[in-house]
């Protein structure tokens, strides 16, 4: 079945981190976009959807009002599974009891929250709208409004972040309802306020250190690592991104949205105004993708790893020997024919995929 990702692009003020395709929230703006989404999401045919990915942006900055037609919308046009995964990402500080309540109602049943960090200088560094104590009323407040699935976002290898200071945050999750974490490593896009600043970051060992330890203090506490940057109890992996990871098929609407359907990858623009002018405007980024290369890529960012046996293709002999040199680093292991890499192959993970295919 596939995946259906709906882009907000409005936030209240840009992170100075951030490169997602954002824009300064305005009502009669948002007004006018939802409604060309709507007509995006009718022009596609009818299929078989289990998830539902609402992304941006900021997309808790929305009505209750749109959020009610965009849902309806999709579910008119697409066939949803009864036991759909329906995810909102939030900020922390626009999450109130009342809308909470409301989304739940609505039929969102896994909420992902953007704590980044329970550091206070921290979250001031990168820009953030919240302070530590909006994240955890956040996150509570979500299990009350009726949230079982509660997710967080977190960043790594932050200016002057030290161990303790990671750690710290991450022992904060332990008291609370919260059952996936999310944990990225900041890095620095081009054309950002960050890439035009001074930082003082962690360099790469002790980027690599503080990984390592947010990993194992993470498994340690009931949060299994089952992708390079995610981690979750038992059952509560994200249905929806581990779409992309497996090469299964979903489809994007909204300005800078990006498809895998029928063996192609499509994008949507990142220009708001082009997709107001006609909303259902695609073009294809990778018309003949090579699907093993891909699934290669992509599964190799699992903890379940690449199935040689599973794929069919002249490369895997190749392959396979080039992995049992790097299984001699303790950078990978094979067994059975299944590639995975360790907790030290994920830090380099592009270089190996890079020296298992092209080199």
């Amino acid at each position: 079945m596939l995946g259906v990702y709906i882009h907000i692009p409005f936030c209240i003020r840009k992170c100075p981190y951030c490169d997602f395709y954002s824009l300064e929230y305005s009502d009669n703006l948002c007004d006018r976009y939802v409604d060309a989404l709507c007509t995006a999401v009718k022009a596609h045919k009818k299929e078989k959807c289990d998830t539902i990915y609402f992304g941006g942006g900021t997309p808790n900055l929305l009505d209750i009002r749109h959020f009610e037609k965009i849902l309806n919308t999709v579910f008119n046009a697409f066939d949803v599974d009864k036991n759909a995964e329906i995810s909102l990402e939030s900020n922390p500080a626009l999450c109130s009891i009342e809308k909470l309540k409301a989304i739940r109602k609505l039929g969102f049943n896994r909420i992902s929250i953007g704590v980044q960090s329970f550091c206070d200088n921290e979250l001031k560094a990168l820009g953030r709208l919240h302070n530590a104590q909006q994240a955890e009323n956040a996150i509570y407040d979500a299990a009350m409004a009726g949230f079982d699935n509660i997710s967080a976002d977190f960043m790594m290898c932050l200016p002057n972040q030290t161990s303790d200071k990671l750690l710290n945050s991450l022992q904060r999750v332990f008291q609370l309802p919260i059952k996936h974490i999310s944990a990225y490593m900041l890095k620095i896009e081009e054309n950002t306020p960050f890439s035009r600043q001074s930082l003082i970051l962690p360099d790469d060992d002790l980027s690599a250190q503080l990984y390592l330890e947010a990993v194992d203090f993470l498994e340690n506490n009931g949060f299994a690592q089952y992708e390079i940057s995610n981690f979750a109890k038992k059952g509560y992996e994200c249905r929806h991104n581990l779409k992309y990871w497996k090469r299964e098929e979903y489809i994007g609407f909204g300005p800078a949205a990006h498809s895998f359907y029928s063996g192609k990858r499509f994008a949507v623009k990142r220009d708001l105004s082009a997709f107001l002018a006609d909303p259902r405007q695609y073009f294809i980024t990778d018309e003949s993708c090579d699907e093993f290369e891909e699934t290669l890529m992509l599964n190799l960012r699992l903890s379940s790893g690449f199935d040689t046996n599973s794929v069919k293709d002249d490369r895997i002999d190749n392959v396979l020997k080039k992995a049992r040199l790097l299984e001699k680093y303790g950078l990978l292991c094979i067994n059975n024919g299944i590639i995975t890499l360790t907790k030290q192959g994920f830090l380099v993970s592009n270089s190996i995929i890079s020296n298992l295919l092209y080199n």
